[in-house]
């Protein structure tokens, strides 16, 4: 039997018309006219064609006009692939064409990248400002939503290299929201500031509780931290999404006991903080919970309370009420608690599987449970740990990098024989790539020239900071790379 619940937004705006949706620089919008924006939009759409079943990719920034797009094209029933607007043009065209995307809406922002994408991209392109202008025709909005229906499609990196659509139907925003309100509790008075972007799980997720929850969003166009204290301080801030970066940046500039009594916490997602950071924050009385979540699980997962922050320094907490965690070995055995191996998680929040990736979604759900890839433990209390997010995940400043991808991008090249991709440890975004890159005997080739020939084809944050030429990559017979020896090699370089 099918589960149905009522269009959220058309339904929110019935319940509470006249509560604040959403607050922007110095506009605010109630649910109804967020509901009344959203459907003129929705007309405005449909006059490309678009309608329940269709596809549309958005390259969008944080405003108010996105947040009305996103609704929009969920009243019609649109799969929405949510494009990350830091990546190069190449990257985008690749997630445009594996998603088969039928039409794809951007912002003036984002022209040039847009410019190049249009030379390939056999679609519909189409500019926010002129999507505004095109006359309103009679949308066909959906009544209901089945929960198992896709709804927004977010493109992940993959260990081989190529990104992968993750799939997020209704019921895993539905569930996300509930396991969030089961665990963090919800009031009336309830307002998360976003600062993160709304092309994140983290961002989107934020968008999907207001509806929900019936709460109010205020939304940055991007993190500064004198604005989201101030925010905090003057507007009756009661939940903030945040990673290390952040959470660091804020606490260097709070006074202790500065935050008010309404401001209920910090949700800390993308990697563990420093204890040094948690146990500032306690000192200063900020609210941190830790929590570890994905893509592929619509946000957080699970959550670490404040009050364990320190005495359970490291963990990601227990798993939210309708979710389980496992921890499995290679034989695909459950292991007991303080056992390492592969964690499993299951839930209703966790993903169907990847667009056009029969075999890979194969690989990863099993009876029900995903396997994550990472790997870590549960102590005695069940308190989950993870030790290496998806083996060699990098994270910076909140965001995932796959080493394939960068090393992908370095052997591209004419004269690069091979590269290997680790970790590099930094003050201020946690880690950065460091590469090291055997080129042909006869080539020239600099630091300089590698690094500006990935920032043609990555996005920033994915160039090497550290760009190190050697004889030969250490490798297993299998001819595996090893990096726990290109770490060590690291370390030796920067002593």
């Amino acid at each position: 039997m099918k589960q149905i619940v009522p269009n959220w937004l058309k339904k929110r705006a019935e319940l509470t018309p006249n509560r604040i949706a959403i607050m922007f620089e110095d506009e605010t919008y109630t649910f109804k006219q967020v509901f009344e924006s959203a459907k003129k939009i929705a007309g405005q759409l449909t006059n490309f064609g678009l309608e329940k079943g269709s596809s549309a990719a958005v390259l969008i920034s944080n405003h108010a006009d996105s947040v009305m797009i996103l609704y929009a094209l969920q009243m019609l029933g649109v799969r929405t692939v949510i494009l990350n607007n830091r990546l190069t043009s190449k990257e985008l065209l690749w997630q445009l064409e594996d998603s088969k995307a039928e039409i794809l809406l951007y912002e003036n922002a984002f022209v040039e990248k847009i410019s190049t994408i249009k030379n390939t991209y056999q679609h519909v392109v189409v500019e926010k400002e002129a999507l505004f202008k095109e006359k309103i025709a009679n949308a066909v909005l959906q009544e209901e939503y089945d929960l198992d229906d896709v709804t927004t499609i977010m493109y992940t990196s993959g260990t081989t290299g190529n990104p992968k659509g993750v799939l997020q139907t209704f019921g895993n925003h539905w569930w996300s929201a509930t396991a969030s309100a089961l665990n963090l509790g919800l009031s009336d008075s309830e307002r998360w500031l976003c600062a993160v972007p709304i092309f994140h799980i983290s961002g989107y997720s934020i968008l999907m509780r207001s509806l929900i929850y019936g709460m109010t969003i205020i939304l940055h166009h991007s993190f500064k931290e004198k604005d989201a204290i101030e925010e905090i301080l003057s507007n009756s801030v009661t939940m903030m999404s945040v990673v290390s970066t952040m959470l660091m940046k804020i606490n260097d500039l709070l006074e202790v006991g500065q935050l008010p009594e309404s401001f209920r916490g910090m949700l800390l997602g993308g990697g563990p903080a420093p204890l040094s950071l948690l146990e500032d924050c306690k000192r200063k009385g900020i609210p941190v919970y830790q929590s570890y979540g994905m893509t592929e699980t619509a946000s957080q997962f699970a959550t670490l309370a404040p009050e364990y922050s320190i005495e359970k320094l490291g963990s990601a907490g227990k798993a939210l009420f309708p979710n389980q965690i496992k921890i499995i070995d290679e034989a695909e055995t459950e292991l007991a608690n303080g056992s390492e191996g592969e964690i499993l998680v299951k839930g209703p929040n966790v993903t169907p599987g990847y667009l056009n990736r029969e075999q890979e979604t194969s690989k990863k759900m099993k009876n029900g449970w995903f396997h994550t890839g990472d790997i870590g433990y549960l102590d005695g209390d069940g308190f989950l740990y993870v030790l290496d997010r998806r083996s060699d995940l990098i994270i910076s400043g909140g965001e995932n990098i796959y080493p394939a991808e960068i090393e992908s991008v370095l052997v591209s090249h004419e004269d690069v024989v091979e590269a290997g991709i680790v970790g590099m440890d930094h003050p201020s975004w946690g880690q950065v790539p460091a590469a090291f890159v055997v080129k042909k005997k006869e080539s020239t080739i600099s630091e300089n020239d590698l690094k500006e020939y990935c920032m043609e084809r990555l996005a920033k944050y994915k160039v090497p900071k550290l760009i190190t030429f050697v004889e030969e990559l250490p490798r297993n017979a299998s001819r595996k790379l090893l990096r726990k020896d290109l770490r060590e090699w690291l370390k030796r370089e920067l002593t």
